[in-house]
């Protein structure tokens, strides 16, 4: 689709432009489902039935409805940043905030927890974990990062890790945790080394073999890597990261602790956390998974190193786990977290499902990609299996971005002018480069 006549695109400079297509104390125990979920027979949010009616394909027409809510005057080709959530997942949140103000006291003592188990339990089969106590619910993957960064600070602070040991993670990782490192990290005496990646990527044996030396950059005079950050799909620029072959690079190389921050992943590509092989895993369902902002899921393997972790905000669960800690942090708004059975009855109307739509999504950025990158002359930021429902694509270098200032003028030109909405990314030219696209157009489908 092209950028001037398309609701559903979102593009990057090369300066690349960037594609993406639609990161009290008394409770009952929130392991008895069954029991919660039958005290209440007229819960309008009772999923225990056994027998659920048959979805039908979605229509055309339903579709466009679903997101009317839509700004009709803006193309907003970033579903990157905060998703596309429909109408019908939009309502069943109303429903639970509704219920919760009805009566604040039974919501708390009688729904919230087995709600937010009933969310566990779908995700911990949706991304094939062991166990439901792998997977807590959080409010975004900033806020997961932080989690387990705090957790690797104390390793710094009680001395299981020495003094000057390594955290080794991309370059191109996101800003927010980039700066959640040197916060938790730095601060408790870590040393940070960054994987310096090329881009424009041509393959993943690029990555590789820049993970490799940063690795061993990080065993530098006697240090030991105890964690390394691995995004699966980079923000900015958007690459499709080889998590699998890190991860087991990491093994290989006694890496303490793998942690991957996939903001991107969940609806966007494959998520299966026995393949991956991560210690930590977190991914955003709010951006690709439908779900109302903010929501994202944190997995924690099963492990004895990772028996202490805690959320940041400590509350009344203080000491019961991880995942139950995160189903209570105070009084707040957790309807986002417990629409994610409305949520898979919705993907479940497109056919394939949710695979249906990743491969859709993806195909449909690819070819609009390359309609762009053939129409201005220039090339992709990676070839299309390093693309997920996001890709990069060079700006004519007549347009002239030589700063993240430009990128910025233009993405804002682009927004007040014409009703655009999409990331710009400037990438600085390599000592010795010349002739180059500099800006990049990031389209989302």
């Amino acid at each position: 689709m092209l950028l001037c006549h398309s609701r559903s695109l979102s593009l990057k400079p090369y300066s690349f432009i960037s594609m993406a297509t639609h990161r009290h104390n008394h409770r009952r125990s929130p392991e008895d489902l069954s029991q919660n979920g039958e005290r209440h027979h007229n819960d309008t949010h009772n999923h225990s039935a056994t027998k659920k009616p048959k979805l039908s394909l979605i229509t055309a027409e339903e579709l466009r409805s679903e997101f009317a809510h839509h700004s009709p005057s803006v193309a907003r080709i970033n579903n990157g940043s905060f998703g596309s959530c429909p109408a019908t997942i939009i309502s069943a949140q109303q429903k639970w905030q509704l219920k919760f103000l009805q009566q604040p006291d039974d919501f708390y003592f009688n729904t919230l927890q087995p709600s937010i188990l009933k969310t566990r339990t779908l995700i911990k089969s949706l991304v094939n974990a062991d166990h439901v106590d792998e997977i807590s619910i959080v409010d975004n993957a900033t806020t997961a990062a932080a989690i387990v960064l705090q957790h690797i600070t104390w390793s710094f602070f009680e001395s299981r890790f020495n003094t000057g040991d390594s955290v080794v993670m991309l370059h191109y990782a996101y800003g927010a945790v980039k700066k959640s490192v040197a916060a938790y990290v730095t601060r408790a005496g870590g040393h940070v080394v960054e994987v310096k990646l090329p881009f424009p990527l041509t393959s993943n044996d690029e990555i590789i073999s820049e993970f490799r030396k940063a690795l061993e950059k990080g065993k530098e005079n006697g240090r030991k890597v105890r964690l390394a950050v691995i995004d699966h799909i980079t923000s900015m620029p958007c690459v499709v990261i080889p998590v699998k072959e890190l991860v087991s690079i990491c093994r290989e190389e006694g890496v303490d602790r793998i942690f991957v921050d996939a903001a991107h992943a969940i609806g966007c590509v494959e998520v299966d956390m026995k393949e991956i092989g991560a210690d930590f895993y977190t991914s955003n369902l709010h951006k690709w998974f439908f779900c109302p902002p903010s929501v994202a899921f944190l997995y924690c393997r099963k492990s004895d190193k990772v028996s202490d972790m805690h959320h940041l905000v400590v509350s009344h669960e203080y000491g019961k786990g991880l995942a139950i800690e995160s189903a209570w942090i105070g009084t707040r708004d957790y309807s986002s977290q417990l629409v994610v059975p409305e949520v898979m009855n919705f993907m479940n109307r497109f056919e394939g499902g949710i695979d249906g739509i990743r491969k859709r999504n993806h195909d449909k950025v690819v070819e609009m990609s390359n309609m762009l990158m053939k129409a201005w002359g220039t090339n992709l930021g990676s070839p299309p299996e390093m693309c997920s429902s996001m890709a990069m694509v060079g700006l004519p270098a007549c347009l002239g971005i030589s700063s993240d200032s430009d990128a910025l003028k233009l993405r804002t030109h682009l927004r007040d002018c014409f009703g655009v909405e999409v990331p710009i990314y400037f990438r600085a030219p390599n000592e010795g480069e010349v002739d180059l696209v500099t800006g990049c157009f990031q389209p989302t489908s």
